[in-house]
């Protein structure tokens, strides 16, 4: 039962981060507020960091009760480990800084102030981080049995 549960926390996490990956581009590639595809695939992506946080812990203490220790050399474990890591440097680490870029640059658009470049390139190790999460995901799915 415990195994199937797992499946199903698995297929949740990695479906909604691939899917709000695909959203947060389309948000931005068909609205022409981009403020408001900006706010809108926010929300999407804290929705995403709660179910990677609750899934993250749960898959890695299902894998240690199943396993135990040898559960510490296998590919899947370390997946999920990473995944998780990202998660949590993701949603407690660059968001807040990124929005208290975005409140700094009030009244005016985070991209039209001077802290454009800081918001840029703090946006950018964010996206690389939700990618190598997405990759990782791949490589939980493949590697849960």
């Amino acid at each position: 039962m415990g195994y199937r549960i797992a499946l199903i926390v698995i297929a949740l996490w990695a479906g909604a981060l691939w899917m709000t990956g695909i959203s947060a581009y389309v948000l931005f590639d068909t609205l022409q507020d981009k403020q408001l595809a900006g706010a809108v695939a926010g929300k999407l992506f804290t929705v995403v960091s709660y179910i990677g946080m609750a899934s993250g812990a749960f898959l890695l203490i299902h894998r240690l009760v199943a396993f135990g220790t040898s559960a510490l050399k296998q590919g899947y474990f370390w997946a999920v480990f990473f995944m998780l890591m990202l998660v949590l440097a993701g949603h407690f680490g660059i968001q807040p800084l990124l929005a208290q870029l975005k409140a700094d640059a009030l009244p005016a658009d985070v991209m039209q102030s001077v802290f454009a470049d800081r918001f840029r390139t703090w946006h950018g190790v964010a996206s690389v981080a939700y990618i190598a999460e997405c990759l990782l995901a791949i490589v939980m799915v493949l590697k849960v049995r």
